[in-house]
């Protein structure tokens, strides 16, 4: 297995949520299915944060399956959603602070998988993966490749399907970065 870039350590996950989400945009998430290596440059992003926060699953409290968002940062927080969608996040912020940031989008191969159920099926992730550290290397990981984004690529937005979170709704907690060509060249 060939690693092309830095491996992202729990440190960098232990920091503020929304900086690690706005700095995780033009990051690689990269997967070793067994196979080989699949890589997609990291497009799109939204931030949850804390027990406070209306749209974040540990605003009902600490349950079985939000249990490891309350655990240490750099791990897999998957859940399935309308019963059909693996969601992937990974845990930020401090042991016992719960908070995540969801998958939205990645650039693969010139193609853009857009949407946080597209880029689970693609690379083949599921919930067999919860809990997985994400800082080892192994498995499913995220890499730094040294890229820096265009002055002003980077947009924010409020988050999406969380209305019934009222205010929380409307942070502007969703970070896209925004190519030349609009938002991607090809959807998947």
């Amino acid at each position: 297995m060939v690693k092309v870039g830095k491996v992202l350590l729990r440190s960098y996950f232990s920091r503020p949520t929304i900086e690690v989400a706005r700095s995780l945009i033009g990051k690689y998430l990269v997967r070793d299915n067994g196979q080989g290596l699949m890589a997609g440059q990291i497009i799109e992003v939204e931030a949850y944060v804390g027990p406070e926060d209306k749209a974040c699953h540990a605003s009902k409290g600490r349950t079985a399956r939000t249990e490891v968002l309350f655990g240490p940062p750099g791990h897999a927080y998957v859940y399935l959603c309308y019963g059909m969608h693996e969601m992937l996040n990974v845990v930020t912020e401090e042991d016992g602070f719960p908070a995540a940031i969801l998958l939205r989008a990645v650039q693969c191969d010139e193609m853009l998988i857009d949407g946080p159920g597209r880029l689970t099926r693609a690379f083949g992730i599921d919930r067999g993966l919860n809990r997985l550290d994400l800082t080892t290397g192994e498995t499913l990981w995220f890499e730094d490749r040294g890229e820096s984004l265009p002055r002003g690529a980077l947009k924010t937005y409020p988050r999406i399907g969380v209305d019934y979170a009222g205010e929380w709704a409307k942070k502007p907690w969703r970070f896209r970065l925004k190519t030349e060509t609009g938002f991607g060249r090809k959807r998947r």
